[in-house]
């Protein structure tokens, strides 16, 4: 039975003839060559350490870059896309460098916009594919298919960084790890860092990129190139005439390092394993593992699950529970809200009785200080005339004295002349 429980038998049937369904290959392959292929890179490592120059050789160009300062106060991200051509193939390769990556003081936080910049395409991805008018054979896909991890070839082993950031990428990201600037380390030591390096890796639990081995014409050599990981790789935008052909290398003063060289480094391992071999697998990865392990934990944060109460997958009935419990889940809140604003303008309108009683109060007393002040002004007045008019009783008192006092001595000097 199939998912829909309809019962299913298929027989094996001899065609009579030549019916064409063989060439259904052939139409896909037209069919990928019309619509082209796109391919994401992340870049992860220390500013300085070659990240650039090793994506300029493994495609053989020079993509823009610019030279950035160990000056940055976060980790930034940046995606450069380009439209190659190959063979009437074309492919959208987009190349995201993490800029001052490991260069800050505290590095706890270094991953931090690494994974959510990851996340955020595969976000950017759910969201197209749930739209009810998509497109996703013309949708830009930014996922990131594959993480190169830029190892600094110290010979002492990993960072305390590296593994805490591969930790976090393993679950999202196809995560090849690289040592970089393999020229620096002689061919015994980067044995022994090689190794050193995946037995670290094997006992702190960090899961890395496995060239699959099921594909019967490339189990061989992906067997193979499984045990030279980390691969150790030189890059350079120079070329160098060695012998009748112009390579590219970098010149010392001891002598050449070609990067394509088997011998001198694992740059062509890489490449072939990276692109020429393994591209598709790592695409495949990328939709089937990464990004389903991402869709599938949204939604169940969406309220969806992979089966109803019946033991059977339901999207309409997950959606359907999923808006009565929204709504009513707003309502439940709305009520809340109705009444926490009733509670609130209650206790507004005491504020603003107590206000009001409080201005009447202070109204009443000031009204009585008024009154009291009025009193006290009529009381002084009515003193000041009592002592206005004492003042003018003496006064008239002292004026008719004062004139009596001259008409008494007025008579007696006339009664003496009389004499």
């Amino acid at each position: 039975q199939d998912s829909r429980g309809v019962q299913q038998d298929s027989r094996n049937m001899k065609l009579a003839g030549h019916v064409g369904f063989d060439s259904l290959p052939d139409q896909l392959v037209n069919k990928s060559l019309q619509n082209g292929f796109c391919f994401n890179i992340m870049c992860i490592g220390e500013t300085g350490i070659g990240k650039s120059t090793l994506c300029d050789s493994l495609f053989n160009t020079e993509f823009d870059s610019n030279p950035e300062s160990h000056k940055e106060p976060e980790v930034k991200l940046k995606a450069h896309s380009y439209e190659l051509q190959e063979s009437n193939v074309n492919l959208l390769l987009t190349l995201v460098d993490t800029v001052g990556y490991g260069d800050q003081i505290n590095k706890e936080d270094s991953f931090n916009s690494i994974v959510n910049y990851i996340d955020n395409q595969f976000e950017a991805y759910l969201q197209e594919e749930l739209k009810i008018k998509r497109n996703l054979n013309t949708y830009h896909d930014t996922r990131i298919h594959v993480c190169l991890y830029f190892i600094t070839p110290n010979g002492h082993g990993l960072k305390s960084i590296d593994l805490v950031c591969m930790k976090k990428l393993e679950q999202k990201v196809n995560i090849i790890p690289v040592i970089a600037k393999a020229d620096t380390i002689n061919k015994n030591e980067l044995t022994k860092f090689k190794a050193k390096i995946m037995n670290e890796l094997k006992s702190n639990g960090v899961s890395i990129y496995q060239f699959p081995t099921d594909d019967e014409t490339v189990a061989e050599v992906n067997k193979e190139m499984n045990n030279c990981l980390p691969f150790a790789v030189v890059g350079s935008r120079e070329t160098v005439k060695v012998g009748n052909k112009h390579v590219r290398a970098r010149q010392y003063p001891w002598g050449v390092v070609q990067v394509e060289n088997e011998n001198h480094c694992d740059f062509k391992h890489l490449r072939e394993m990276l692109i020429r071999t393994n591209m598709e697998d790592l695409r495949n990865q990328t939709q089937l593992k990464h990004y389903e392990l991402y869709r599938k934990e949204r939604l169940k944060q969406m309220g969806f699950s992979e089966t109803d109460a019946n033991g059977t997958s339901s999207f309409t009935e997950t959606y359907t529970l999923r808006r009565e419990s929204i709504l009513k889940s707003l309502q439940t809140r709305e009520e809340e809200m109705r009444q926490k604003f009733v509670i609130r303008v209650k206790e507004k309108e005491a504020e603003l009785k107590d206000a009001e009683r409080e201005l009447h109060s202070r109204f009443d007393k000031l009204k009585a200080s008024v009154a009291e002040e009025r009193r006290l002004v009529e009381e002084q007045r009515r003193t000041l005339e009592e002592e206005i008019a004492e003042f003018q009783r003496r006064k008239s008192q002292y004026e008719n004295e004062k004139m009596n006092s001259g008409h008494n001595t007025l008579t007696l000097g006339k009664l003496g002349k009389k004499k």
